[in-house]
């Protein structure tokens, strides 16, 4: 299958920002729940925001006031703009989307849920003086 697109990632150095972009290819349904997921080295993958097309987002308490997720009007492009970055968000980050709404936890989009129909390849992230 053919998968998101990501783009954006690099170095930067701590207290720093950088703007990551996901695109649906044309090929795939226009998704209604997106999300940017992270993997560090040795880590385990977590979600760090999710969005749900009818308006609600979520993010991790790690990054909450530091990442901000937003879309373009076609639904097809994601954007996580990340300011204030420490070493620890160091990671490669994914971007994830599904055909059906996002799974809602106390009527918040669900970071906890990774079933996910679509799933980029990826692009790295390196927080580092």
């Amino acid at each position: 299958q053919v998968p998101l697109v990501e783009s954006g990632g690099g170095s930067a150095r701590p207290g720093g920002p950088l703007k990551l972009a996901c695109v649906v290819p044309g090929s795939i349904t226009t998704p209604k729940c997106m999300a940017w997921f992270r993997q560090a080295p040795g880590g385990e993958r977590e979600a760090v925001a999710v969005f749900d097309f009818d308006g609600s987002t979520n993010y991790a308490d790690s990054v909450k006031g530091r990442f901000t997720v937003s879309k373009d009007t076609t639904n097809r492009r994601l954007t996580l703009e990340m300011r204030e970055l420490k070493p620890e968000d160091s990671a490669m980050y994914y971007c994830a989307g599904d055909r059906w709404g996002c799974t809602l936890i106390n009527g918040r989009p669900s970071l906890v849920n990774s079933d996910y129909s679509y799933w980029g390849q990826g692009t790295q992230v390196i927080v580092s003086s």
